[in-house]
């Protein structure tokens, strides 16, 4: 779901109040279906590679929790390693390898959608790990508050940013997005850092205070 990429949210203004438009950009219709196994991660040679993941189908059907902990709080989220191996099996791979390490979160969204939005290094929804796969767990998705998804720098294209809803959407969302984990602890550190706004003061945009991750911890 990055900014130029995943959710197009235009709004505009008229005399009833706010239109909101949502775009989803998930590839073709290809996009929608499940990874052949074992999980395939294509090279793209992204500026911060840090290797591309094995897939062990054994390996990854274990569950996992990961420690998001942040300057703001610490969200802990159990993956869904059984409905999105390709997506748990490259967080946890990029995790062990300090990737998400010092990165901050570039958007949270605080009308139409609640979002928080992270996984790039830069900062700048745009970057990828080096790889990316394909869309895994669409069937029936919903994005309800504590759901925690890939976003996505190139449409039909995962590779390392994620968000995680912090509250109900207000409006049904279209299952372009994987899910690939819930929040088991922390969902009030989320609505603490979108209390606190954007740093232009719009509805979608940077967070007023920087959020970093300083690591995330699997166990």
């Amino acid at each position: 779901m990055a900014r130029a990429a995943a959710i197009a949210l235009a709004v505009t203004a008229s005399c009833s109040g706010l239109v909101w438009t949502a775009v989803s950009l998930t590839g073709n219709s290809a996009d929608a279906k499940s990874p052949a196994a074992p999980c395939s991660y294509t090279p793209t040679g992204g500026k911060k590679s840090v290797g591309i993941p094995a897939f062990d189908a054994k390996t990854a059907a274990r569950p996992y929790e990961a420690k998001l902990a942040t300057n703001m709080g610490t969200v802990t989220i159990e993956a869904l390693t059984g409905n999105a191996p390709c997506a748990t099996n490259s967080f946890s791979f990029l995790a062990r390898k300090g990737y998400f390490d010092g990165s901050e979160c570039h958007r949270v969204t605080t009308q139409g959608i609640f979002v928080l939005e992270c996984g790039d290094p830069a900062g700048e929804g745009k970057a990828d790990p080096g790889y990316f796969f394909r869309d895994e767990n669409l069937d029936g998705a919903k994005y309800s508050a504590g759901t925690v998804a890939m976003s996505k720098a190139v449409p039909g294209r995962n590779g390392s940013q994620f968000f995680i809803t912090y509250a109900d959407p207000q409006y049904r969302m279209q299952p372009g997005w994987t899910p690939f984990a819930r929040v088991v602890d922390g969902l009030d550190v989320l609505k603490k850092i979108a209390e606190n706004g954007t740093r232009d003061g719009s509805t979608d945009g940077r967070p007023k205070e920087a959020v970093i991750i300083k690591s995330v911890r699997v166990r």
